[in-house]
């Protein structure tokens, strides 16, 4: 069953019939956020780091047109070739036309969560350029048709077993394999000649830098280096939120995204480019596709704050349950259901909901965005816009009035105490979905008001 086809509760149960993964994908996922609290733990000025990201990308919010028409001035001035994409469509678009205009059919690609956000690969495959993706993890979940569960652990819902598979299907590696590094040494073998065949290569990008006009990708495993510096074309494709006004503050975000990402101290590549090499292209789109939109919703629009180092997803009590491809969207977690309802509110109407507004997602977020609350806002907004479901309306009002009246609340309390006690099969049965995945707490003797009303002193 195609996870990807269903909302969030759904695909989620689809995840939880294989409970052993279910429990490995939450306890590896803990184990990234255990590593990252060390991190944090050995520098001292971290929340000063943090606070410091947060000011700065709210001086980006509020200058996102001057530091943008500064970005473009100062990168073409550098021999860069700079398009404006106000949709995916257009970002495709512009995309085909220089691999054409190259006479290319192939291209190799670094890991980009815009180009996933546009659905890129489909869209370029359907026009006959080939497409592989050089990030170990893209191409697994590349070759299994799958997009990936994880902004910075694309292949995380994976096991050794299934990589293993995968790699026996596609590479003609030993069936049953499941060493690491025979396993990533045929992956290295796999992709080396695609660097030394591809005329076009492109890359994501961290972070644009305003007063200089260079950018900034970030990798462990060199492989956006290998595809850009081999490549004749080198493409880099940005969501426009990326941008950071100078070059003195990228020192702050990068001691902030590995440690945040996998608690590593940096990422192993932090790769600057700043101009095309002689004889080389280099083109950058600057992306809007809603953007803009979000920028203009005073509620949402620190959510474009976000440097995609998914340590919301690494904390998250239900992404670690769920899994990334529950929330059919092309971020997932926390982030991705504040920023998926921006696009299509109907289609992502689901994704608000999968929380358990515990805010753990913005304790840990390293430009203090305020995700658990938005994750509230966008709620109310959809309910109130229409696209909650007609039961979920129904009990959201019967339950304001209940809780509007202390009368009807010590009622309602009374009467469910009285039914779980004496008739249980009104609540635990098939129809409620809440007995269905938990275990029914016994009923309580007594409300706490009650309780208190005869135990206080006088």
């Amino acid at each position: 069953m195609n996870q990807l086809n269903l909302d969030h509760a759904t695909a989620s149960a689809v995840f939880n019939k294989n409970e052993p993964r279910v429990d490995w994908h939450d306890e590896t996922l803990w184990f990234v956020r255990a590593k990252r609290d060390r991190a944090a733990a050995l520098i001292p000025e971290w929340e000063d780091l943090r606070e410091a990201a947060s000011q700065i990308k709210n001086h980006v919010l509020s200058n996102m047109h001057d530091l943008l028409v500064q970005f473009e001035e100062n990168a073409r001035k550098n021999g860069i070739h700079v398009h404006w994409a106000a949709n995916a469509d257009e970002h495709n678009d512009i995309v085909l036309g220089i691999i054409q205009k190259t006479g290319a059919n192939r291209m190799v690609k670094s890991k980009s969560m815009l180009t996933e956000e546009c659905h890129m690969n489909n869209f370029l495959t359907s026009h006959g350029i080939e497409v592989i993706d050089s990030d170990l993890g893209e191409r697994i979940v590349q070759m299994r048709k799958e997009p990936p569960s994880h902004i910075v652990l694309p292949a995380i819902h994976l096991t050794r077993a299934d990589v293993g598979e995968t790699f026996h299907e596609h590479l003609g590696t030993e069936k049953g394999a499941t060493d690491p590094q025979y396993l990533t040494e045929a992956a290295r073998q796999h992709l080396r000649d695609t660097f030394l065949t591809r005329k076009v290569a492109l890359t994501g990008v961290n972070f644009a830098i305003a007063e200089t006009g260079g950018f900034v990708v970030c990798t462990n495993e060199g492989n956006a280096d290998m595809g850009a510096h081999l490549a004749d074309v080198h493409i880099a494709a940005m969501g426009f939120e990326k941008i950071i006004p100078r070059a003195e503050h990228l020192g702050v975000f990068l001691r902030l995204l590995a440690r945040s990402a996998t608690g590593q101290p940096i990422t192993a590549f932090s790769s600057h480019f700043h101009k095309p090499r002689p004889g080389q292209e280099m083109h950058l789109i600057i992306v809007d596709n809603g953007r803009s939109r979000q920028l203009g919703r005073t509620e949402f629009r620190n959510s474009l704050k976000c440097i995609r180092c998914a340590a919301c997803m690494n904390t998250c009590p239900v992404y670690r349950r769920s899994g990334g491809h529950s929330y059919h969207s092309a971020v997932a977690g926390p982030i991705g259901s504040i920023l998926a309802p921006n696009l299509d509110m109907k289609l992502n109407a689901d994704l608000p909901f999968a929380s358990t507004l515990c805010g753990s997602c913005s304790n840990v977020c390293p430009v203090k965005i305020d995700i658990h609350d938005q994750l509230y806002k966008w709620r109310q907004v959809l309910m109130r816009e229409g696209y909650g479901t007609t039961g979920k309306g129904a009990a959201m009002k019967a339950m304001a009035t209940v809780l509007e009246s202390p009368r009807l609340y010590r009622m309602a309390g009374k009467i469910g105490r009285g039914v779980l006690r004496f008739s249980p099969a009104v609540a635990e049965n098939r129809f409620n979905p809440w007995f269905n995945q938990r275990e029914m707490p016994a009923p309580p003797s007594e409300s706490f008001r009650d309780w208190y009303v005869k135990n206080k002193k006088s």
